[in-house]
């Protein structure tokens, strides 16, 4: 598995990183949970992508607990956490409203509870997990340049942010956010048009891809462009030592010139080993504007 720099001053991460989004709902324990990031760590996916909110709240804690039966693993690995969404929930029967806070204060105590779920002193990314409408963006940057300068995060980024919205608070960061971290697959190329993927470019940043398999959508066969999809990728698999649409898909994604991180969301195992096969793919240019085609049923303009 290769290696990448995600910016100039940025960490080092593993080119396909493993999301925990859906980590507890095959309802594992610590010890499953301990043996899947086993099975990353042998496959070259040090990097781990978590967030305060996912399971509703759990799953950083669960993490954390999984780290703990294996001294020595979380230094083998890279931490990303993201935080900034607020829902109501029974760990947090206060609130009434779904919102969003990226206020300074907000962020620090949310990484501070983070870092005490995780067991670890420190995280290798910490995200702005989306845009809070009310708050300013040096508000915001105060927040993450204290943590930057305490040493509890080694670099900044977003999630879901719009170039603009990047650029206004990455104006007013000490030192540059390192990644934007945003949906991008076959089924939703939208980053590539409205300057998102130009903009990582133009500052040197590499993105991360969130749902990389449109959340199993192009698998469905009830969907036209999932259908399609599924024949383009049977009329060019052979080319690629059989590659499955899942391999094609991960390298649809990872061919792009801004070199995007997938984010793998999988529980599976052998779901891990054939995603990381496909960081080995290299699209023929004509075969990535087949998938293009395929997934968009229309034409290049």
């Amino acid at each position: 598995m290769k290696r990448m720099k995600l910016a100039t001053r940025g960490p080092d991460f593993s080119r396909m990183v493993y999301g925990t989004w859906r980590l507890l709902d095959t309802k594992p324990t610590a010890q499953e949970i301990n043996r899947r990031l086993h099975v990353c760590l042998d496959l070259g996916i040090t990097t781990i992508d978590t967030a305060e909110i996912y399971g509703l709240y759990e799953v950083e804690q669960q993490l954390g607990a999984a780290l703990a039966l294996s001294p020595g693993l979380r230094d083998k690995l890279e931490l990303v956490t993201k935080a900034g969404i607020y829902v109501p929930c029974s760990y947090h029967p206060e609130r009434h409203t779904a919102h969003y806070n990226a206020t300074g204060p907000r962020l620090i105590k949310s990484l501070e509870k983070s870092l005490r779920m995780l067991g670890t002193d420190h995280v290798e990314l910490f995200l702005v997990h989306r845009p809070d409408w009310l708050t300013r963006a040096d508000d915001t940057a105060a927040g993450l340049n204290e943590l930057l300068r305490t040493g509890k995060i080694r670099a900044a980024g977003v999630s879901n942010y719009s170039p603009a919205q990047f650029d206004l608070l990455n104006a007013q960061m000490e030192h540059p956010l390192v990644t934007n971290q945003i949906e991008f697959h076959l089924l939703h190329p939208e980053p590539i048009s409205d300057g998102t993927l130009l903009q990582c470019e133009q500052f040197g940043v590499l993105p991360m891809a969130w749902s990389p398999l449109a959340g199993g959508r192009i698998f469905d066969p009830s969907n036209p462009a999932a259908a399609r999809l599924a024949a383009a990728a049977k009329s060019m698999s052979a080319r690629y030592h059989a590659a499955t649409l899942e391999q094609l898909a991960y390298a649809w994604i990872l061919a792009h010139p801004s070199h995007p991180l997938p984010v793998i969301g999988t529980n599976k195992l052998e779901r891990l080993q054939s995603a990381a096969q496909a960081d080995a793919i290299v699209l023929e240019r004509e075969d990535w504007y087949a998938l293009w085609e395929a997934a968009q049923g229309r034409k290049i303009p």
